[in-house]
């Protein structure tokens, strides 16, 4: 009897690293001496990041702080979906990044797709946000692996659960 091999792929993100970053980008605000006494702040929101600055120019300034820190903890930055910098009171303006985690169901469908492209003997699942991958063989499935890898998506891919 023969048995199948499987695995998973997701989009997920560790929640503590991007708390961790989250909080450093805030250090360093509030210590570098561009921003002194600007009222710029980073808020982590349970589904989204919100960044409060004096203008335009701060708000990109913080928004690569917030990137460089992200990057610097293994964070990928197609997490973040940043919306349109909006005013906000006293001529301050305000940007919300809302994270992507969990891959939607248009997404799952055309990696559905391409993952029978790539391999017709390998047959995946969709189960809720993530897609599971079965056949049995594990050269198929790695090179399922190598070709999702080598696409180009607008959320982070992981592959677990490999067995």
């Amino acid at each position: 009897m023969a048995q199948d091999y499987s695995f998973d792929v997701v989009s997920q993100f560790d929640r503590q690293e991007l708390v961790n970053a989250v909080n450093q980008a805030q250090r360093e605000i509030a210590t570098r001496y561009d921003f002194k006494d600007t009222g710029a702040s980073i808020d982590l929101g349970e589904s989204e990041i919100t960044l409060n600055g004096p203008s335009d120019f701060k708000m990109k300034a913080m928004l690569d702080v917030l990137q460089g820190k992200l990057v610097k903890r293994q964070l990928s930055l197609k997490i973040l979906k940043p919306g349109p910098i909006e005013p906000a009171a006293k001529g301050t303006v305000r940007q919300k990044l809302e994270l992507q985690q969990g891959i939607d169901d248009e997404l799952a469908r055309s990696l559905v797709k391409q993952i029978k492209l790539v391999s017709p003997k390998v047959q995946p699942r969709i189960q809720g946000d993530a897609i599971r991958v079965s056949s049995r063989e594990k050269d198929l499935l790695q090179q399922v692996i190598t070709a999702l890898k080598a696409t180009e998506t607008q959320v982070p891919l992981q592959f677990i659960n490999y067995r």
